[in-house]
């Protein structure tokens, strides 16, 4: 058997030598064998984005930053409003901060996070979408912040990545969380958060990154899944999408979309929720929050689920029920006296 082999291996090198041979006689072609794979140069695709899955989020730290008041907006009954700057990672964010006037029997006062939904940056002014709501939580006690994100107001650009732009957005909010403690009139320890539309989503992944129980006010919120969250208003853009769903192919190539949304991530929430909806709402389905509703309830999280006959997406016909409703929220978790509009 062993002499079978030995022939048979002399004769493939024989083969061999022989087909080498007639090839560099008759071509002048040397036979030369290659490793495709040992010589075939690797690439690594960089993946900047990792450090904004929800994870990530919840394990890096947020630095606060000086809440700098830097000039009067305007007064109004019971408080006055000013245009505010902090630091977001290095980046300078502005927005709205209405203080309310000091009160006799209260040194501090607790604080509302406004998180504002989509406007287009051709038409936003620092507090579109917070102020009308953020003046009666004013008016109650409460410290109002609605920051207007990078590239907004008189914020500092964002990085040139449409999805860097959109996955900083709750680094914003959370190092704006940190840095509540710097003003001198604000409770640190007693932070609710409000969001309205794709403030609602940015305010239900707060909850998840930190697990903390600020109380929320969500407002028709934007509850689907990432990415299908905003590939649902592509056709309001002027190219019906296009360059978004180019932009989102290449991110889906690299990234594992999960990662990003909230629905995934819901079961992490600690916090009592108050959810306002209009039945003839068009930008935000009823059914979305109807689901939502649902799934927060599965995960055994406390919400209470209202919704308002023929209230449009900004709860027009039935604002003032709404925000009432948001004041009493408000004052039974985090003031020990109930104040009343």
């Amino acid at each position: 058997m062993k002499c079978i082999l030995l022939i048979l291996v002399l004769a493939g090198l024989g083969y061999y030598a022989y087909f080498q041979h007639w090839l560099l006689v008759e071509f002048n072609y040397p036979l030369k064998f290659t490793n495709p794979i040992a010589e075939a140069p690797i690439t690594i695709e960089p993946r900047p984005l990792d450090e904004f899955t929800l994870d990530h989020l919840a394990q890096r730290e947020y630095p606060s930053s000086p809440i700098i008041l830097e000039r009067v907006m305007g007064q109004g009954k019971g408080f006055t409003s000013y245009l505010f700057t902090y630091k977001s990672d290095g980046k300078k964010v502005s927005g709205m901060a209405i203080i309310p006037l000091p009160q006799a029997d209260q040194v501090i006062s607790p604080v509302i996070i406004m998180i504002r939904g989509f406007v287009d940056e051709e038409n936003y002014q620092t507090g579109v979408g917070t102020w009308r709501a953020g003046e009666i939580f004013a008016q109650n006690g409460y410290i109002v912040l609605a920051p207007d994100f990078l590239g907004y107001g008189e914020s500092d650009p964002p990085e040139d990545d449409i999805f860097w732009e959109r996955l900083n957005r709750p680094v914003q909010i959370l190092n704006l969380i940190t840095s509540v403690g710097t003003l001198a009139q604000a409770d640190k320890e007693r932070i609710g958060l409000w969001g309205h539309s794709n403030g609602g989503q940015l305010a239900l992944s707060i909850l998840e990154i930190t697990q903390k129980d600020y109380p929320t006010s969500l407002w028709a919120p934007v509850s689907k899944p990432f990415p299908y969250s905003i590939l649902y208003y592509t056709d309001e853009f002027d190219d019906q999408g296009a360059q978004l769903r180019f932009e989102l192919a290449k991110f889906e190539k690299l990234y594992d979309v999960h990662k990003y949304s909230i629905i995934d991530y819901l079961n992490r929430i600690t916090a009592p929720i108050q959810l306002h909806q209009g039945t003839i709402d068009d930008s935000v389905p009823i059914e979305w929050s109807n689901d939502l509703t649902q799934q927060l309830k599965t995960n055994e999280i406390q919400v209470t689920y209202y919704t308002y006959p023929e209230a449009d997406h900004n709860m027009s016909g039935s604002w003032k029920a709404v925000v009432q409703r948001d004041v009493e929220f408000f004052n039974k978790l985090l003031k020990a006296d109930k104040q009343q509009m």
